[in-house]
């Protein structure tokens, strides 16, 4: 990048280092490579587009945007048109809450999608706002790093009609010149189901870096100084609110991991019932409901009351699925808002101020204990993941053979099983996947894919890897030894053998 400090948040693009993620086709936001933000400040890709390289240097594309026809996306600058929804998931009958700003004040309307697979499209149109009058909020609060809006008027409410599909939703935002912005949301319901997704809200929350402006945004892992420049862990928030858009076009970081499982298993007609991430914190769901609860995407932040109840559904028999790794890494806590809505602040204290510390592994309760595997790092090129034990039920009729090679399948983060960390009970255990890398220091590490069997009969399964569900349904990435894989085991679950 040179001497010369580029402000990238001008853009507004910061979060996901694409300024348009409908760059590519009708729906392509559930498409797009995905970035993070190093410790360094550098934006890498978890996923790049696999573009042909053009010499012996080239680097891997990032989708730079489209800037003909179509709307625009809106930025953090600017705000044309940025919001969120004050109310958590939400049952059929139940209304959503969107709070909403426009800048200059203008109409502005809302198309409400659901995510699934829908001929490939990948989501569908459900119903569209009326024109709407925006006006400009007042700026966000912040207060000791912690940034919100939940002093913003409400804008629209959506009454969701009692025959709507559960699902993953986005909200759509479009001004009439024709900038646009999203918000997601999830519809729930409690009837019981094969499996329960749960959508990983909570972590979504801890990496938004609402507002990307260059002074007063901050998550879990980043805010800015004085100068502008991006400040690291030990600079960031402790608590985040949820009452604040996402950042940059208003979809979280890793929304896709969520989005490319769900595509795929509507696809394939599984019986699918959804959540977030605080409806499992919050009391509202049922384990014993389903065959088994789904994690689709990077799972990062969980609360007491998330991982007892999970560790609950896994003892009383029901199945656990965990397709990203780095998962229940750090403890988090949920507090009410300002004005007393329970759970809208994420207070996580990383390694700072008095208290315990906040890694789970830190206070006796290491994930493996749950996941039987656990954070091992990151993985800086993505790997091929070479399949162990290839005769397990797993990998049958997927064409794996013991040692091969399933390209790219280890990245961005990865897990492993640890000797010196107790495992948790088990009738069986196996690791399906033993996969060297190379670290960023240089040092030579491994993934491990982990599958045990619990006492109650409950099957738990753990990918050690972000690829695994992209590997489902993301263009350029899709594996079918990993579809076939991934059916094996929810079949085997949803029969209960």
């Amino acid at each position: 990048m040179g001497h010369k400090h580029i402000r990238r948040w001008d853009s507004g693009a910061l979060a996901h280092a694409v300024t348009d993620p409908f760059g590519q086709g009708p729906l392509p936001w559930l498409r797009g490579s995905e970035t993070y933000f190093d410790d360094t400040g550098q934006v890498v890709p978890w996923y790049v587009d696999p573009a042909p390289a053009t010499g012996p240097d080239a680097a891997p594309r990032i989708p730079s945007p489209r800037s003909t026809g179509g709307p625009r996306s809106a930025d953090d600058v600017r705000r044309q048109i940025k919001g969120f929804t004050s109310t958590g998931a939400v049952a059929p009958g139940e209304a959503v809450d969107f709070r909403i700003t426009v800048d200059p004040p203008q109409e502005f309307s809302v198309d409400i999608y659901r995510i699934g697979h829908y001929d490939g499209e990948g989501a569908a149109k459900i119903t569209t706002s009326p024109r709407l009058s925006g006006i400009v909020q007042p700026p966000p609060l912040a207060a000791d790093r912690t940034v919100s809006c939940h002093h913003w008027w409400l804008s629209w409410r959506l009454q969701v009609p009692s025959y709507w599909n559960v699902g993953a939703y986005v909200a759509v935002l479009t001004t009439a010149d024709g900038y646009r912005s999203h918000v997601p949301f999830t519809v729930r319901d409690n009837r019981p189901a094969d499996f329960l997704v749960l959508l990983p809200d909570i972590t979504w929350q801890a990496y938004n870096l609402y507002p990307e402006d260059g002074r007063t945004g901050a998550s879990l892992y980043h805010a800015w100084d004085e100068n502008g420049r991006l400040l690291g862990e030990a600079d960031a928030a402790t608590t985040v609110s949820f009452d604040r858009p996402y950042a940059g076009a208003g979809l979280p970081l890793h929304v896709g991991h969520a989005y490319d499982f769900i595509r795929w298993a509507e696809r394939y007609g599984y019986d699918l019932a959804y959540a977030d991430a605080g409806d499992l914190h919050a009391g509202h769901v049922q384990p014993t409901r389903y065959r088994g609860l789904v994690f689709p995407g990077h799972d990062e932040y969980w609360s007491t009351a998330m991982r007892r109840t999970v560790e609950l559904a896994r003892d009383s028999g029901t199945s656990l699925v965990f397709l990203s790794a780095n998962t229940l890494y750090w403890q988090v806590e949920l507090a009410p808002s300002p004005s007393g809505v329970p759970g809208r602040l994420l207070t996580c204290r990383k390694r700072r101020g008095p208290g315990r510390p906040a890694l789970w592994r830190e206070i006796d309760r290491a994930e493996q204990q749950l996941l039987g595997i656990q954070y091992a790092g990151r993985v800086p090129e993505p790997q091929p993941l070479i399949v162990r034990n290839a005769g397990h039920w797993l990998w049958e009729a997927t064409g794996a053979h013991e040692g091969d090679g399933i390209d790219g399948l280890v990245a961005g983060e990865a897990d492993r099983y640890f000797p010196r960390t107790p495992l948790p009970s088990h009738e069986e255990r196996t690791l399906l996947a033993h996969s060297p890398y190379t670290d960023s220091r240089g040092a030579r590490r491994h993934q491990e894919t982990s599958l045990y069997r619990a006492p109650s009969g409950a099957l738990v399964f753990a990918s050690g890897t972000f690829a695994w569900s992209p590997a489902l349904d993301r263009p350029g990435h899709v594996d079918p030894r990993v579809q076939r894989a991934t059916a094996n085991l929810l079949d085997r679950i949803c029969k209960r053998d």
